[in-house]
C-alpha cells in the first residue's frame, strides 16, 4: 500500500524575514479557546470525498494494527546506537528540497535547525470547522504544547494572537483560498510555498513549513496544515507529527521505532523514543548549524546519557 502520509517540512528562507516575528509575548498564558466564527459553511463535493477517503484510510490502518497510541513497549526496544542514528537521520537530513519552484522528495544531509526564541502556537480555523471541533482542537493543541515544553525544556505554549507557529485547521476549500492569510502570517513567504499549500493533493495528509532567516539555522516562523476532513485519530496524529517536525525534526527514517517519524504509520502519537529525540534536539551541547559529521560524537554522548546500558 502506498504510504498515505506525504509530509512536507522544507526549511524555507525568507526574503523579508525581519518582518516575521513580533516582540516576545511575556504576558500570562491565556485560556485556550476556539476562535469565534460564523456558522460553519457546507464543504464542497471534493472536500466531502476527501472526508470519506480519510475515514476509510483510518479504519484500514487501525484494523491492521497500525496507528498505535501506546507509545511503544517491550516489543519496541531501542539501544543507544539506534537512538543516536535515528536522531542523526531525522534531525540532520532533509526529506524535501525546493527545486525549480516545486518541493521535491530527496534525502540530503543538512544542518541542525531549531527555535532559539519562544514558540507560540496559534490555531487558525477554516469556515467549515464548527464550534465543537474548534474547542476540541484548541484543547488538544494546548495539551500538546505543555508536553513539548516539558520534554524540550524550551518555551512552547499556545496563544490566541501574536503566534509564530501557525496551525491551520482547514479543508481543501479553505486551503485553496488561503494565500492572503499565509502572506499575512509570514511576510516574505515565497509564491512557491503559498502555491504548494493552496493546492495540496489528497495524498498529502498534513504538512509543515519552517522558516529561517537567510544564512541562519534558527527557525523564526512555521505553518502547519491539518486537514479538517480528517477523522479524530488522523487529526491528532497530524498535530503530533507536524508540530514536532516543525520544532526541528524534519525527516523520517524507516529504522526509527517506536516513532511517528517513520512512514510505516505504526504509531499515531508521539512516543517515548520521540520525546528523547526532542530532548536531544534542544540540548545546549548541540547548536544550530552543526552538520552530521560535526555533531555525531555529541549525539552519541547525549544518547548514552538518556538511554544508558550497552550500545
Amino acid at each position: 500500500m502506498r504510504n498515505p502520509f506525504r509530509l512536507l517540512i522544507p526549511s524555507v528562507t525568507l526574503a523579508l524575514a525581519a518582518c516575521v516575528t513580533s516582540a516576545p509575548d511575556t504576558s500570562p498564558r491565556p485560556e485556550i479557546r476556539a476562535e469565534e466564527a460564523p456558522v460553519a459553511v457546507e464543504p464542497s463535493a471534493e472536500s466531502r470525498a476527501f472526508t470519506n477517503y480519510y475515514r476509510s484510510v483510518q479504519t484500514r490502518l487501525i484494523s491492521t494494527g497500525l496507528l498505535r497510541t501506546d507509545g511503544g513497549g517491550p516489543d519496541t526496544p531501542f539501544s543507544v546506537d539506534q537512538l543516536a542514528r535515528n536522531f542523526e537521520r531525522i534531525a540532520l537530513y532533509d526529506e524535501y528540497t525546493l527545486e525549480n519552484g516545486q518541493f521535491v522528495e530527496r534525502q540530503t544531509p543538512s544542518r541542525l535547525r531549531r527555535w532559539s526564541g519562544p514558540v507560540r502556537l496559534q490555531a487558525h480555523f477554516g469556515s467549515t470547522v464548527d464550534d465543537a471541533q474548534r474547542a476540541e482542537d484548541a484543547s488538544v493543541l494546548g495539551t500538546y504544547a505543555t508536553r513539548l515544553a516539558r520534554v524540550t525544556g524550551h518555551p512552547v505554549r499556545t496563544v490566541n494572537s501574536g503566534g509564530n507557529f501557525h496551525v491551520l485547521y482547514m479543508n481543501t476549500d479553505s486551503l485553496s483560498a488561503s494565500g492572503p492569510l499565509l502572506r499575512e502570517l509570514v511576510p516574505g513567504i515565497s509564491d512557491a510555498t503559498v502555491r504548494e499549500i493552496e493546492t495540496l493533493g489528497r495524498f498529502t495528509f498534513c504538512s509543515v513549513y519552517a522558516f529561517s532567516r537567510s544564512g541562519s539555522s534558527d527557525y523564526i516562523a512555521a505553518i502547519a496544515v491539518i486537514r479538517d476532513e480528517h477523522p479524530d485519530l488522523l487529526r491528532r496524529s497530524c498535530v503530533h507529527e507536524e508540530i514536532a517536525q516543525g520544532l526541528g525534526l524534519p525527516n523520517d527514517s524507516p529504522a526509527a521505532r517506536p516513532s511517528i517519524f517513520n512512514d510505516d504509520e505504526e504509531f499515531a502519537l508521539l512516543t517515548r523514543h520521540d520525546e528523547l529525540l526532542l530532548e536531544m534536539l534542544y540540548d545546549d551541547r548541540l547548536t544550530p548549524g552543526l552538520g552530521p559529521e560535526d555533531a555525531r560524537a555529541t549525539i552519541q554522548l547525549i544518547a548514552a546519557e538518556l538511554v544508558g546500558g550497552p550500545s
